[in-house]
Parts: structure tokens; sequence; C-alpha cells
């Protein structure tokens, strides 16, 4: 048989080593080896990052824009000249849970500037009211408003229309209700003759002639547009006191009154020489105390002229 042919090796570069068998291969020929081992461990190569991207400028906000409001007692009425209180609400609520002011005026024609979106707006004129949305837009703004409104003058005299003095008279006004747990205060210590603007509907009057018992209770109407006078009647009379030792003479000074009613209950007390209030009709006890000693005499009210009352001291 024919020998076996010699191995062949290429000759070698001179300074160059051969590398020993089983090492990795270094320099160039690294880069593509790892690149090589990663995709065959499946891992592919990193991704190239991205340019940053500046986010976006906010929108400046909208300038205020006019707004003019005006207010009218009725409808159908010229626009109210005087006395008109506007405020005008954010009508997203603040963190407390409340409208946020967002402008007053007391003009009652009002021109304001308000920036665009949602308000709420409140008119006020004397203790009449109303409320309404206004959504403010880029251009001008208008808003009227119908407050539904009425007057009311109210005055008071004793039956027989014997007149009171002003300074004896004075009234309460309610709203509406079967009780008063169930009526609300709407103004209070008003005098005669007072003009009052309310909303249109039904009031509770009170009326107090003096300040112990003469109260009258009376349900008026008020008319949105009209002026309502009402005079309030009293079963009542002024009534003065004083102890004397006979008919018409001088008052004795340094007494102290006690009036109680027929059911026993003390009406008024008083300590002078001639002390005076307002009662209503119906039958009274007066107590006169001078030192260690007291005088007593039954009398009775009636609606009418005031009245004087004499305690003598020789009848008892």
């Amino acid at each position: 048989m024919p020998a076996p042919m010699p191995m062949f090796h290429a000759p070698v570069a001179s300074g160059a080593e051969t590398p020993p068998a089983n090492q990795p291969a270094t320099g160039q020929n690294a880069a593509p080896a790892a690149a090589e081992s990663q995709s065959q461990a499946g891992q592919p190569p990193a991704a190239e990052a991205l340019p940053a991207v500046a986010p976006a400028a906010p929108e400046p906000p909208a300038p205020p824009q006019p707004v003019k409001l005006e207010a009218m007692i009725a409808d159908g009425g010229q626009p109210i000249a005087d006395g008109v209180t506007w405020r005008i609400f954010s009508a997203k609520p603040g963190a407390n849970g409340q409208l946020v002011l967002a402008a007053k005026s007391d003009r009652s024609v009002a021109t304001l500037s308000l920036p665009p979106g949602n308000y709420v707006v409140d008119a006020a004129y004397g203790h009449a009211q109303a409320s309404d949305t206004l959504t403010v837009k880029t251009g001008a703004n208008e808003k009227s408003m119908v407050l539904g409104a009425g007057g009311l003058r109210l005055n008071a005299a004793v039956t027989g229309d014997v007149p009171i003095p002003i300074n004896l008279l004075h009234f309460d006004i309610f709203t509406s209700g079967p009780s008063d747990a169930e009526r609300a205060l709407v103004a209070q210590g008003l005098g005669a003759n007072d003009i009052i603007t309310l909303n249109a509907g039904t009031y509770h009057i009170v009326s107090y002639f003096g300040d112990v018992n003469a109260i009258v209770r009376a349900d008026l109407q008020v008319e949105a547009g009209q002026l309502t006078d009402a005079t309030l009647y009293h079963k009542a009379s002024q009534v003065s006191f004083k102890l004397v030792t006979e008919t018409g003479g001088e008052a004795i000074a340094d007494v102290d009154w006690t009036v109680k009613g027929s059911d026993g209950t003390t009406i008024f007390t008083n300590t002078g020489a001639f002390p005076s209030t307002v009662l209503e009709q119906g039958d009274y006890t007066v107590f006169a105390k001078r030192s260690d000693k007291v005088y007593n005499r039954q009398f009775q009210v009636k609606p009418g002229q005031p009245q004087e009352i004499e305690v003598l001291t020789t009848v008892y």
C-alpha cells in the first residue's frame, strides 16, 4: 500500500504565534463572536436611545371679558335704577365646598370684567333676592334678571281706629308656615310705615303694641310689582297706675308694682310713682307695695283710649 500523505501546515508569519488550541480569538474577531454568542442565547441587541421630547407649554388663560348685569322688579318692567347689590360666584366650589366670590358690585346696572367660564349670579334688592347661572364667553356678555319683587308697608291701630304712638309699635316679618317652628325670620323691628321690598309670596306678620302681651298676627300676600298697604288692629290699651290716698290724689312715690293676669301669671313689674304699659283686653290684678304694706285692685282692660288705674291706700 502507498504511504499516507504528510500533514500540510501553512507558513506562519514572522513575529506571530499560533494560538493555543481551544482558546478564543482576541482582537478584531472578538466583537463578531460576542454578537453571535448573544444571538445564539436569544438576547436581542440593545435598542438605540430616543431623543428627549420637551412637554408642550400650557395655553395662557383667556383675558377677562366685559359683562353687563341688570335687574327688573317684574317681567316687562324697567331696569331698577338704584339699590341692587350683585354678587358673582365661580360655579366650581372651593376647597371648603362653598362657592368662591369672584366679583361684587353695588351698581344697579353693573359693568364687570370676568374671565370666560361658568358663574352663579345673585341679585339682592332690599329683602328680595334672585339667583341664576351665567356663562361668560369671548366678547360682550349681558344678563337680565327678574326679581319678582313687591313692596309692603305696615301700620297698626287700636280697634276703633285709635292711633298708636310710633314709639310703641313695631313689626316682625316671617315666611309663611303653619307654626312658628316652620317659619323663618325675614325682617325684624320694622317701624310703622316703613316700606320693605320682598319676593312675591305670602308672609306671616307679627305686630307688637308695647312690649308685654298686645300682639296681633296676620298672613299677607305680596304681589310682584305692587305696593301692599296693610293695617293691623289691636284689642288693647295703654294703662298707667298710681297709688293714692284718695280718688284723684297725688301719686305716691317709691312704689313697687306687679300686674298679674287672670291665671295668676305675672305680666308686668315696675318701680315708681306713675308707671305705664300696654295690655291686651282682659281681666287683671295690680299690686302696689310700699314699705311693708301691699295694696291691690282688680281691673279690666278694654280696647280704646289710654286708661289710668288708681289704687287707694284707704280702701284696705
